[in-house]
């Protein structure tokens, strides 16, 4: 079974509107350490959001999507993503993807991966009629990949450096090999790192062709904090141009909208407010009450037209009463907007004061964000959303209002 991916919405930009896509969480454990990685975070660089995910068992998260679906119909592709390496948890990956399929025999499903893992699990793959199976490969030079990992855990034994490289990519490249043998559509994802492997990603992209990937995504290195790359500058939308249009004589290109930060977003003011809050337990769903968030997911729109996640900002300490919530307003003094599932009456009412507007909506991030950035009428996607009644319903625990 091979997926055309022309008429497939992961691949080529089906508006989220339209259709949507929802990460299962159920893989927290990874066994590679990229240099640009915090594993205290889902991983960015891989196309994910930079958000520490609430990990469910398969038996949750088939509950979760069920609900999900309900509440958004729109669903059409399922993936596991993490929010460590699917196959650093074979066991909870593969078990979720065989319930998923049993219930919804007809969804897409995909994964992504590094593929140190992931040989052994590729006929199941294939059986399960899994859409595509997403690869990511930085290197297939051992040195420069030396520069990008710091260690490899592989049956129970570590690895660094040269000889941590080296076996990733030995998997890497006889995974992709397998995966196409057995009929699964692959794509492989490239992090352009400035001074690392910004020039190599053109000789990945040609080996991966020769060896039958379908497509290739090359995305920009992100700095993440705590890591050895944070200090790394980040590659111009210039640059990533470049590599894609190079990459492009090899393979065909998966191109999302790349983000000009100075361009896109002028600089931040009381006055102007180009951002949007989210809270959410995931990074998928809007599904957590305001005094539970711990951090807020930040969206912006490029120049595109694209509504894309920019930050994540921490929230202020539990407790300390309506100082709390007007930190909160400092926090979030250039968003126009925060999108909870809940939400007492007094933070309501002092951010309000500070000109943020509190709306109370359950459903897929993407959808809802586009919808207010394309001046959607609110009320209608409120009711799109299925949520229970008027904005300031409450359905939160209690314990983190004060």
């Amino acid at each position: 079974m091979t997926l055309n991916i022309a008429n497939h919405s992961s691949f080529y930009g089906v508006s989220h509107h339209k259709s949507g896509q929802i990460n299962l969480p159920v893989a927290p454990k990874c066994n590679v350490q990229c240099n640009y990685c915090n594993h205290k975070f889902d991983c960015l660089n891989e196309n994910r959001p930079e958000v520490t995910s609430e990990v469910l068992s398969p038996t949750q998260a088939l509950f979760y999507l069920e609900q999900a679906i309900t509440r958004s119909p729109n669903i059409a592709v399922v993936g596991i993503t993490g929010p460590g390496d699917p196959f650093a948890n074979p066991d909870e990956t593969m078990e979720t993807l065989r319930m998923v399929r049993a219930i919804y025999p007809e969804m897409p499903l995909y994964v992504s991966t590094n593929g140190l893992d992931l040989l052994p699990n590729i006929d199941e793959l294939a059986r399960l009629q899994v859409s595509h199976v997403t690869l990511t490969i930085n290197a297939i030079d051992p040195k420069i990949g030396a520069e990008i990992y710091s260690w490899v855990r592989y049956n129970k034994k570590m690895y660094r450096d040269v000889d941590a490289a080296k076996l990733l990519i030995k998997k890497q490249l006889e995974s992709l090999s397998r995966l196409k043998e057995a009929g699964v559509t692959a794509k492989v994802c490239s992090t352009i790192i400035p001074g690392i492997n910004d020039i190599h990603v053109i000789t990945v992209a040609s080996k991966v062709a020769e060896l039958g990937a379908d497509i290739l995504q090359c995305l920009p290195f992100y700095n993440t904090k705590e890591t050895l790359f944070e200090n790394l500058t980040e590659p111009s939308s210039e640059m990533v141009q470049e590599i894609q249009d190079a990459t492009s004589n090899f393979i065909p290109q998966m191109k999302h909208s790349v983000l000009s930060r100075s361009a896109a977003f002028p600089e931040k003011t009381v006055e102007y407010r180009p951002y949007i809050a989210v809270c959410s337990m995931e990074g998928m769903m809007i599904n957590q009450h305001l005094g539970e968030a711990e951090r807020f997911l930040i969206y912006g729109m490029n120049d595109k037209g694209k509504s894309l996640l920019v930050s994540v900002r921490k929230a202020p300490q539990a407790g300390g009463g309506e100082q709390r919530w007007k930190a909160l307003a400092e926090t979030l003094k250039d968003c126009r907007t925060v999108l909870v599932s809940g939400v007492g009456n007094s933070p309501k009412k002092v951010l309000n004061s500070h000109g943020i507007e509190v709306v109370v909506l359950e459903g897929v991030i993407k959808e809802i964000v586009y919808g207010i950035f394309s001046g959607m009428d609110m009320q209608e996607l409120m009711k799109r959303s299925q949520i229970h009644s008027a904005i300031s319903h409450c359905s939160g625990t209690g314990k983190k209002c004060g």
